[in-house]
């Protein structure tokens, strides 16, 4: 359904900094690099997306949009517990730490963070055994 997610912010290089680690571990190779941002994933293959970082085009600051979380899907449980602690080390903020959350159905395990620029991320786990 998406081809990408653009988040925005005000200082390219350390947003960098802070996504790099994450899209290594979720396996997400680097598809485009300009002056202007980022891009990991695909720009090219409509059956994976790609997760764009960059300046906002009008030349605006970036700003933080309220309800507005770009979620990565993460097969095991363990790597939900990486990126967090990846997330932490890079920078971001703690907006609820790994475990699960059955509110949202069984096995829903999840992690969330905010970027240096504000930026709401998740990292889900969608069949994670009870004793997670």
């Amino acid at each position: 359904m998406f081809a990408y997610a653009m988040v925005g912010t005000n200082d390219l290089e350390r947003a960098v900094r802070f996504y790099e680690p994450l899209m290594v571990l979720l396996g997400q190779p680097r598809c485009w690099q300009g002056d202007e941002g980022v891009s990991w994933g695909s720009l090219d293959d409509y059956d994976r997306p790609a997760l764009c970082l960059g300046r906002p085009f009008d030349g605006k600051p970036a700003t933080v949009g309220n309800g507005m979380m770009v979620a990565c899907r993460a097969p095991r449980v363990e790597l939900v517990r990486q990126l967090y602690a990846a997330a932490m080390e890079g920078g971001g903020s703690d907006e609820g730490a790994p475990g699960l959350r059955p509110q949202y159905g069984a096995g829903f395990y999840a992690a969330y963070v905010r970027d240096p620029d504000g930026n709401k991320l998740a990292f889900a786990c969608y069949h994670a055994d009870e004793d997670a």
